[in-house]
């Protein structure tokens, strides 16, 4: 109530946000980028404006620019926010490091994820690796001040080919590569149905920042006495082949194994489809049996990875996610994914995995963008979500964001965002990374539209 009481004494002065789009206001979004490349690889936006947001209940004037331009296969995304705070000042946050002036492009791209050549540098939005046994749906910016640039390339020349990223080309980050073969390419064989698709990838997974291996070294968690192991590192192997390949059905069986150096290791057997035939709606699914060992966590490095990596829980103590690699124990579980899309518009993405038998376990992956398929209706969002109990209740085990809006005119929209992400909490003295904040976003939106 506080922010929504800060909201309405400021927005008086700056209730306009302006949006320039050649084809209509489109919600800026986080899809995976395979759900993604239709929609995206000719779409010309550019949104901006002046208006007002809250952050950590401060409210600041906000002037904004946030192009997506398409030229054939390249894309370009920026995101410049300058916030101005009641005393006139721009918020120290957005600009306090040379870094930040690099991280005003939001991302370069060429080509789309599996595309012959796909080339990304900048934010990543839900990446993943192969199958996604170790490398699944990851994000290398938890929140607007995090913000990191990374890089993504794959290259597929039909009979081999690899997939990459790493999520900080300014620091240690996390390193994802996946080097994969079509062996029956080179022989008769080739031609065969189903056999002649066969497909074998091997994945190299690491995260190279300096918290990524740090473990407990006494019963109570304790910073002072912490275990650093250094790096940590992955290895998978997977195979796979396609049951159908036809223009409008699609359908891959595959297996994947992984080990953590010095950890456990897990497997996991799966089928995806993709249909495309159902005239203006596509659909597709994937469901995965999984067997985890001891000392195993799959799809490892995941949307919340970043801020699960190390956090301090008090002045003292600590938690890390190789903390709960260590305790975890072997179990069963199951994955499943269901992405339906209507025109190509609007599109619903929903996922999730838990261990057989275990209550509040579960993780859940959830997105929505309704673009132009709901007549006079504004609508994205996004949330994940660990150790699921209750599915809607927004707590520190989540990622969240909603823009809701209406049209009262084909030129107009009336829309408020609402993001609920983390920051990282630093000592005053060291400048270390001490632990971890929620961050609560807030921005009213009144905004024209100009098609041309």
């Amino acid at each position: 109530m506080a922010a929504l009481r800060m909201l309405v004494r400021h927005i008086g002065p700056a209730v306009a946000l302006l949006v320039l789009s050649s084809t209509d206001l489109v919600p800026q979004s986080t899809l995976p980028h395979a759900s993604r490349s239709s929609m995206l690889s000719q779409q010309q936006t550019i949104t901006g404006g002046i208006g007002v947001t809250v952050i950590d209940g401060k409210a600041y004037y906000l002037f904004h620019v946030m192009p997506e331009l398409a030229f054939g296969k390249i894309g370009v995304g920026l995101d410049v926010n300058i916030r101005i705070s009641e005393h006139g000042k721009i918020r120290h946050e957005d600009f306090n490091e040379a870094y930040d002036y690099l991280r005003l492009i939001r991302y370069v791209r060429y080509g789309m994820k599996h595309d012959p050549l796909y080339i990304r540098l900048g934010a990543m939005d839900y990446s993943r690796i192969g199958h996604g046994y170790l490398v699944y749906l990851y994000r290398n910016s938890a929140s607007y001040d995090l913000r990191k640039v990374g890089l993504e390339l794959d290259a597929d020349f039909e009979q081999f080919g690899f997939e990459s990223i790493y999520s900080d080309i300014g620091g240690a980050g996390v390193l994802g590569v996946r080097g994969y073969m079509r062996p029956l390419q080179y022989t008769r064989a080739a031609s065969i149905p189903i056999i002649g698709g066969l497909e074998t990838g091997l994945t190299f997974a690491a995260d190279f920042h300096a918290d990524a291996n740090k473990t407990w070294g006494d019963a109570s968690g304790t910073v002072q006495n912490a275990n650093d192991g250094g790096s940590l590192s992955a290895i998978g192997f997977d195979l796979g082949v396609p049951l159908l390949s036809i223009s409008s059905l699609r359908s891959t069986l595959y297996a994947d194994y992984a080990k953590i150096a010095n950890y456990g290791s897990g497997a996991a057997v799966g089928i995806d489809l993709s249909f495309t035939g159902l005239g203006p709606i596509a659909l597709s699914a994937k469901y995965e049996r999984r067997f985890a060992g001891d000392q195993f966590l799959p799809s490892y490095f995941d949307a919340l990875y970043e801020r699960e990596r190390y956090q301090v829980v008090d002045t003292t103590r600590f938690v890390s996610k190789a903390q709960l690699l260590k305790n975890a124990q072997s179990f069963e579980g199951y994955y499943g994914e269901l992405l339906l899309s209507i025109l190509g518009t609007l599109n619903v993405v929903g996922g999730y995995q838990s261990p057989v038998g275990q209550r509040n376990a579960g993780r859940i992956h959830l997105e929505v963008e309704s673009g132009n398929a709901l007549p006079g209706i504004v609508l994205a969002g996004g949330y994940d979500k660990k150790n699921v109990g209750s599915v809607f209740k927004v707590d520190n085990n989540s990622l969240f964001f909603a823009q809701v809006g209406y049209r009262p005119l084909p030129s107009m929209t009336v829309s408020m965002l609402y993001q609920w992400t983390f920051t990282e909490e630093k000592d005053e003295a060291s400048g270390r990374v001490v632990g971890y904040k929620v961050q609560k976003r807030v921005e009213p939106r009144v905004g024209f539209i100009i098609s041309f």
